[in-house]
């Protein structure tokens, strides 16, 4: 996942991150740290890592294992840095609540070269080890935010939670975020026909006037056939509906599904 550094995109971080751990059998309690760790690795990210007012990256990757979920949280600016004042808008305790409450816990990087923090949270103990986490990139747009979900299982659980979440800072009615709930669960059980690697990419761009979906790039063929596995042959219908346009765009790179769903203008 990665997307922009600013303190309101953090909450679409931990909702993403909840909808998984929830998705792979974590525990309330393991939950609800988990979501501790995860926002003050993000603020601290959002806070020390880009000082000059641009906000650059944040980058989060979560892997589940046997025992639990091992998650990355990076930068590539300044750097992740322990809390030096009260001012700050985070969990004020700083990387020694993440010790505390990770079943292991390391950071590593330096002054102007970037930061991760990785931590491992087991499904229901502390005594879990670190696994061992490839980097992988994922590109996008400074705007958006963007994931890469490897298991075709868990894409529902994270692109819901996280679509929700950023349909929720705009005019949006909660029958129309409802609507996009069942729309993205539509998506995620086709969705991964279209990426042959099983690697299905999205970006989700947060606008004044509402939230773009795009899926892809696609192998050709793949974004015409995942908006058919919206229609509902039955009741003569189709879940299309339930968005405010669904197209389907060519590129270089391949096809790509787009959703948009528009803010309430009064």
């Amino acid at each position: 996942m990665s997307l922009p550094a600013k303190a309101e995109n953090v909450a679409v971080v931990r909702h993403a991150l909840a909808g998984l751990a929830e998705s792979i059998g974590m525990d309330e309690i393991g939950v609800a740290d988990l979501k501790t760790v995860v926002t003050e690795a993000c603020m601290n990210v959002v806070v020390h890592a880009y000082p000059d007012g641009q906000p650059g990256p944040l980058e989060v990757e979560a892997i589940p294992d046997n025992g639990g979920l091992t998650v990355a949280v990076r930068d590539h600016g300044m750097g992740i840095r322990p809390r030096t004042d009260g001012t700050r808008s985070s969990l004020r305790l700083g990387l020694t609540l993440i010790a505390a409450l990770s079943g292991s816990f390391e950071i590593k990087g330096g002054v102007d070269r970037g930061t991760e923090i990785r931590m491992h949270l087991p499904l229901a103990s502390r005594d879990g080890k670190s696994a061992e986490m490839p980097v992988s990139t994922v590109p996008g747009h400074p705007e958006t935010t963007d994931l890469r979900v490897g298991a075709p299982q868990l894409l529902a659980p994270i692109l819901s939670r996280a679509l929700t979440s950023l349909a929720a800072r705009r005019n949006i009615t909660v029958d129309r975020i409802s609507d996009a709930m069942l729309l993205s669960d539509a998506i995620s059980a086709g969705a991964p026909l279209g990426f042959p690697e099983g690697q299905v990419c999205l970006s989700i761009l947060d606008r004044p006037d509402g939230v773009q979906l795009r899926l892809g790039p696609m192998a050709e063929g793949g974004g015409e056939s995942l908006r058919r596995s919206l229609e509902l042959p039955e009741v003569g219908g189709t879940l299309e509906s339930l968005a405010d346009e669904i197209r389907v765009e060519g590129g270089g790179e391949g096809e790509y599904l787009v959703v948009e769903i528009a803010a309430f203008s009064a």
